[in-house]
């Protein structure tokens, strides 16, 4: 199971002759999922040895945390979703019980089955476990804020356990399955998308600012952030290593891409969809996100196109709209050794 901004996702991975006990399992959880004391206090202890490890004692662990609590202050996106200590202790039992009868119900839930299957059997089957489960009682609301526009830039120093400063750039960006989302995806691969990326072969490799250097996008239900960051080489300045990336953002915001690194940058994006979908595993979980997201399984055979549609203009264009200093939050991770006292 694993747990992101807009959903929980739980799957298993069994011989298609076992396919009835996957759906008993499902249906079990979904009605008759034990709750108690003993097995909340257990696993609050988890949680919170998870946070620990993933974030609080790893470095640069609460990066992503820092930003988006810098980047929203309004949507429920300030937040991440394994919580803080305080509230994990706080939440109560009563409180865990109520969250399930509201959200663990089927009209708040996708099923998704990818593999050996026999489809007239299969709908039998979930048939046979689904059918009298009853739908959820309340009304289930979806977040409905909405972030203001950043006309500012915002930037924090974190002093942290670390032996070498780490610049990170956050860019509100739209939300996913948007004409622009899928331009600012295919930038995030001209950037640093392989050892020839932009970012790769000149930061790291030309200019050797850094030790690794990258961009990603966070892609979200609601619009999400689009990363840059950067690993300072030993001896390196967070201020030498912005402004190095910053030149490069430069660049695709003032000349057009050749023809020949488009070509690249879209059969990377079309290896990536052949990747994704080479594992019954992955054809699972893209059915369920496209169905949750967008109400159109079909996408799995179709959203290439999207991509394919973006041009170069389109490239040079976002990066003008959405690559601004205004519109960005930057953290630096500096080494406890160069705070002042």
């Amino acid at each position: 199971a694993n747990t992101s901004f807009d959903r929980t996702y739980y799957y298993e991975n069994l011989p298609s002759n076992q396919l009835e006990l996957g759906l008993y399992m499902e249906s079990e959880r979904m009605v008759r999922l034990k709750i108690d004391s003993t097995g909340v206090e257990t696993q609050r202890k988890v949680v919170k040895e998870e946070r620990k490890q993933s974030l609080d004692n790893r470095p640069y662990g609460t990066l992503a945390e820092k930003i988006f609590s810098n980047a929203y202050t309004v949507h429920p996106y300030r937040w991440m979703p394994i919580g803080s200590a305080q509230y994990i202790d706080q939440a109560t039992i009563d409180e865990f019980i109520a969250f399930y009868k509201k959200f663990y119900v089927p009209n708040n839930a996708t099923l998704t089955i990818a593999g050996d299957i026999d489809v007239p059997k299969t709908k039998e089957l979930i048939k046979k476990y689904f059918s009298e489960i009853p739908i959820g009682k309340e009304v289930i609301v979806r977040p409905k804020e909405i972030e203001p526009v950043k006309t500012a830039e915002v930037r924090e120093i974190v002093y942290d356990k670390v032996q070498l400063p780490l610049v990170a750039q956050a860019y509100h960006m739209p939300a996913q399955g948007t004409p622009d989302y899928y331009a600012l995806s295919m930038l995030t691969t001209l950037l640093s998308g392989g050892e020839s990326s932009r970012f790769t072969k000149e930061i790291k490799d030309k200019q050797q600012k850094a030790l690794q250097v990258g961009s990603i996008p966070f892609s979200l239900e609601d619009p999400g952030l689009f990363l840059t960051y950067g690993l300072c080489n030993v001896g390196g300045k967070a201020e030498d290593l912005e402004t190095a990336i910053d030149n490069e953002t430069e660049k695709v915001k003032k000349d057009l891409i050749s023809e020949t690194e488009f070509q690249k940058v879209k059969n990377q994006i079309e290896s990536s969809f052949v990747t994704r979908y080479s594992t019954v595993a992955g054809i699972g979980e893209s059915l369920a996100n496209y169905s949750v997201y967008f109400g159109d399984p079909n996408l799995i055979n179709t959203e290439i196109q999207r991509f394919m549609k973006v041009t170069r203009e389109d490239l040079k264009r976002v990066a003008n709209k959405y690559l601004t200093k205004e519109n960005r939050v930057v953290l630096y991770y500096l080494p406890k050794s160069m705070e002042k006292k």
